[in-house]
């Protein structure tokens, strides 16, 4: 009773227009009937708690109940995201201030509060830097962050307001990267997205995916950039670049660099500073930490405490159709 109360409550909340949309684009991409690939979508709902979008970027589609059973879907993310993060600690993360003052040693860059700060502050802040990036206090997916230029510092009193009214929250100097990775996509700084995981079997990192932008100043890809696997131990990118719209690119359409077998600089660096981190705030046990590469090594850009799970889906690094679960079950029961 308990499973078909759970199953019921399912698919009231499904977004059934949503469902169709993606089952017209699936329709054309596959060939597959719309009205089988809607009931494969509410059965992959009901049975892995895969929203629309897991059953599309997973291509949940082309698989099977055993490597779908090996998908980190939406629920399954939220539920060990529940069960390992205390609610209570997040704001050491979700406060982007927060989290600089916190991981200073780690962050290695100037930042002013823009919250706190007044104009005669900011102007000061201002003198002689170089490109600032303004971000608001809190938010994810890249949302509401832009690059400001001296050519903007002309009046910082207009540039305050400006600011103000943007919602910005936050400015940082720019991090200058590494020209390996500035390489692979020089718009954008590429960060490498490390997650650690404080298990009840094992402590350690999770998966490591490098972040790269497409023209954009973000590499978000929610912003339109992709993502591609580094070797843990290696820190050798080890797979092509993919993105939301189930793109795979071995060299990158900008640059015409190659993505696989790029080396991470400062591999060792990275680890070290991230299984360091995440010792810091215990209660928070699951972390995807956002890791920049500059020419004098790694610094935090961002931890995030409710990590998104939408680059471990991507199908393109997942050719055999088993995803990224058993990799966590080395950590935690699920």
């Amino acid at each position: 009773m308990g499973r078909l109360s759970y199953v019921i409550k399912r698919a009231m909340k499904m977004d059934y227009k949503a469902m169709l949309r993606t089952a017209n684009m699936l329709h054309k991409k596959t060939g597959k009937s719309r009205i089988w690939l809607m009931a494969d979508m509410a059965k992959c709902a009901a049975k892995y708690n895969a929203g629309y979008i897991d059953y599309k970027i997973a291509e949940m589609y082309r698989l099977n109940d055993a490597q779908r059973a090996t998908q980190i879907t939406r629920g399954v993310s939220n539920s060990i995201v529940a069960r390992m993060n205390n609610k209570k600690f997040w704001h050491f993360f979700d406060n982007k201030t927060e989290f600089n003052e916190l991981f200073r040693a780690q962050v290695k860059r100037e930042w002013i509060n823009l919250t706190t700060a007044d104009e005669a502050q900011f102007a000061a802040f201002l003198a002689g830097r170089g490109d600032i990036i303004c971000k608001p206090i809190d938010g994810s997916s890249g949302q509401g962050i832009f690059k400001c230029t001296p050519e903007d510092y002309a009046d910082p009193k207009a540039l305050y307001a400006r600011l103000k009214a943007a919602g910005v929250g936050i400015v940082e100097d720019k991090v200058i990267q590494h020209d390996a990775i500035a390489a692979l996509c020089p718009t954008s700084v590429n960060t490498i997205r490390v997650a650690t995981l404080l298990g009840d079997k094992k402590e350690g990192i999770v998966y490591a995916y490098i972040r790269i932008g497409n023209g954009k100043v973000m590499d978000n890809v929610d912003c339109g950039g992709m993502a591609a696997p580094v070797d843990l131990e290696t820190g050798v990118i080890s797979s092509v670049g993919a993105n939301k719209a189930g793109e795979a690119y071995e060299i990158h359409p900008m640059t015409g660099k190659r993505i696989p077998g790029t080396q991470i600089p400062y591999w060792d660096e990275v680890r070290s500073m991230c299984l360091e981190a995440m010792h810091v705030v215990p209660q928070v046990r699951f972390v995807a930490w956002d890791v920049a590469i500059t020419p004098d090594g790694p610094v935090f850009i961002e931890g995030n405490s409710f990590p998104s799970h939408a680059i471990p889906q991507f199908a393109a690094h997942f050719p055999d159709g088993i995803g990224i679960l058993p990799r966590f079950e080395e950590f935690i029961d699920l």
